[in-house]
C-alpha cells in the first residue's frame, strides 16, 4: 500500500494552524484581561437591618484594611476566596461569596447573623446573643434590641434566654411590648413592658407561650378595663392564674 503524502501533509498542516489559533487567541487575550480594571464593586447584605451591625460601607472598610477592596484593581489581581475568608471572619458574618463579572464589576453575597437581644449581665460581660444561640461581641452600633440584664453566664444565656426571647420576638405585639428582662439570681425572670408602669414576673424561663398568652389574655380583659398603671407587679408563673399586687 503507498503512503500518501498529501494526506500527511494536509493533517500536519491543519495541526499546525489550529496551534497557531489557541496560541493568537492565549496571546491576544492575556494583554486584555491584564488591562481589565475593577470599575465597580456591588455589595448586597442580606436580612440588612435598619440599625444594622453591617452595611456596604463596613464590608468596604474591613477589605480596606486588609488591602483586598477590589475597586481600581486589575480584575486579575482580585482574589475572591481571599474576601470571602476575610469577610467569613467577621463574626456577624454568617455567609460570603465573592465572584467576578466579565464586566468589570465584583459581586459580593453576604448574609449576616440576626442578634436577638444585647446582654449585659451584672459582672459586666457585654455581648449579643443571635437566633441560634451564638456569641457575638459588642459592638459600636446601636440597635433595638431587647436588653438583658441580671445575673446571666453565657451558657444560661445560649441555652436559656435563647428559647424565650425567640418566642417573643417571633410575636410583632412582644417583640414591642417587652423593652427588657431581668434575670434573678435564682435563674428566674421578669420583664419591663414598654407600656404600662409594672414588672412583669415570668418565673422559670419554661412555658413562656403558655405564660405570654395568659397575660395576653389579661392584657385584653383585665387592663383595658381596670387602667394599665393600676398594679406594680403581675406574675403569670402559676399555670391557670394571674397575680397581681397594686401600688
Amino acid at each position: 500500500m503507498s503512503f500518501n503524502w498529501k494526506k500527511t501533509i494536509i493533517v500536519v498542516f491543519d495541526i499546525v494552524i489550529a496551534a497557531y489559533l489557541i496560541l493568537a487567541v492565549t496571546a491576544f487575550n492575556k494583554p486584555a484581561e491584564k488591562a481589565a480594571m475593577c470599575s465597580e464593586v456591588k455589595i448586597d447584605i442580606d436580612d440588612e437591618m435598619p440599625d444594622g451591625f453591617l452595611n456596604a460601607n463596613e464590608i468596604k472598610q474591613i477589605l480596606e484594611r486588609q488591602h483586598l477592596y477590589p475597586l481600581a484593581k486589575p480584575m486579575m489581581d482580585v482574589n475572591a476566596r481571599d474576601i470571602e475568608e476575610t469577610l467569613l471572619k467577621n463574626p456577624f458574618v454568617q455567609q460570603a461569596e465573592c465572584y467576578k463579572a466579565q464586566n468589570g464589576h465584583v459581586c459580593i453575597s453576604l448574609k449576616q447573623r440576626m442578634p436577638i437581644m444585647h446582654v449585659m449581665s451584672n459582672k459586666d460581660d457585654n455581648y449579643y446573643v443571635d437566633i441560634h444561640g451564638s456569641i457575638l461581641p459588642e459592638t459600636r452600633y446601636a440597635s433595638d434590641l431587647l436588653v438583658v440584664t441580671g445575673t446571666i453566664t453565657r451558657k444560661y444565656a445560649q441555652k436559656k434566654l435563647t428559647p424565650v426571647v425567640n418566642e417573643m420576638v417571633s410575636d410583632k405585639f412582644w417583640q414591642s411590648q417587652i423593652v427588657q428582662l431581668h434575670v434573678l439570681d435564682d435563674g428566674s425572670l421578669e420583664a419591663v413592658p414598654r407600656v404600662g408602669d409594672h414588672v412583669i414576673y415570668l418565673g422559670a424561663p419554661t412555658d413562656i407561650p403558655q405564660k405570654l398568652e395568659r397575660l395576653r389574655k389579661f392584657y385584653l380583659y383585665g387592663l383595658n378595663q381596670a387602667g394599665w398603671n393600676k398594679y406594680s407587679y403581675i406574675s403569670v408563673e402559676f399555670d391557670n392564674q394571674i397575680i397581681c399586687k397594686k401600688k
